[in-house]
């Protein structure tokens, strides 16, 4: 088994006090393989709060990978804006805009969807696409494929947002890629389905995790995604499950507990991800839960 913690729009700059304290004390009893944090580190990309979220980053145990999202660009300085956008992005966070990570049963790579051009909408450049592909077809046998960007490939109507150019094509070429999950952010608002640009498709398993950190809600709690991933016997995708349990701080709550629990596998691999049908998640879910207990 392997474990996958998901963070995402923590807005250093809005934090609910004393919560990233209380994440970091309870991320080291869930001993994640990777944590993966979706973009919006900051609230307004300013240098005092770039250093809250790298200590908070460096407090995390086990590896953890990050990307840009909108609010990591300035906002009140065009110059910086365009021409140096990710500069502090670069000092305290890394240097590399598309990282990745890998155990033996995962390969995370991230994928930077922020656009200086625009405030709110993201964009996929097509040669972060390309080697983004060939890094998904490199992956070994038996790894899961995760790919991390800030802006989500679906994005329903009532968002109010406007979906990212190109999106379905590029959605298609993950897929064809081999792309097992895509972990996203910026809607605030938490999900988790198979997604396919065509009906007869390979199917994605789309995750978005909600906020995590600040104080910027919509109506919901603060929550974050652990995600459980069990290869099977074979040690292959096929039979393998991916197990999704939302983990919610609400109200005042200094402490994240299990508030939701999705379950998906793969018996067909050139098909993707579907639900796993009951009783079978009840158990793979009863099995995931008790890992956090």
């Amino acid at each position: 088994m392997a474990r996958l913690l998901h963070l995402s729009d923590l807005h250093f700059g809005m934090i609910r006090p004393g919560l990233p304290e209380a994440l970091i004390e309870q991320a080291r009893d869930w001993r994640p393989d990777l944590t993966v944090v979706s973009g919006d580190l900051t609230q307004r990309a300013r240098p005092g709060q770039f250093r809250d979220a790298a200590a908070f980053l460096a407090a995390l145990p086990g590896p953890v990978i990050s990307i840009p999202g909108n609010h990591d660009m300035p906002l009140w300085n065009p110059f910086l804006r365009l021409f140096a956008p990710f500069s502090r992005w670069r000092h305290f966070i890394a240097p590399g805009l598309e990282p990745m990570a890998e155990t033996e049963t995962l390969r995370v790579i991230g994928l930077n969807s922020a656009d200086p051009y625009a405030w709110e909408r993201g964009r996929i450049r097509p040669g972060a696409l390309a080697r983004l592909s060939k890094r998904l077809r490199a992956a070994r046998p038996g790894q899961l494929r995760v790919v991390a960007l800030h802006h989500p490939l679906i994005q329903p109507p009532q968002s109010g947002k406007a979906p990212m150019p190109g999106v379905e094509e590029a959605t298609q070429t993950l897929a064809e890629a081999g792309a097992d999950l895509v972990l996203c952010g910026h809607l605030h608002a938490w999900a988790a389905a198979p997604y396919a640009v065509r009906n007869e498709g390979r199917a994605i398993l789309c995750v978005q995790s909600g906020t995590t950190l600040s104080t910027r809600l919509r109506g919901g709690a603060n929550d974050l995604n652990l995600i459980d991933w069990h290869s099977g016997q074979d040690g292959g995708q096929d039979g393998g499950q991916v197990v999704i349990t939302r983990m919610a701080a609400p109200g005042a709550a200094l402490r994240f507990t299990p508030a939701e629990t999705s379950s998906f596998h793969q018996p067909e691999p050139l098909r993707g991800w579907r639900p796993l049908p009951m009783p079978e998640a009840q158990t793979v879910a009863v099995a995931a839960e008790a890992a956090l207990a």
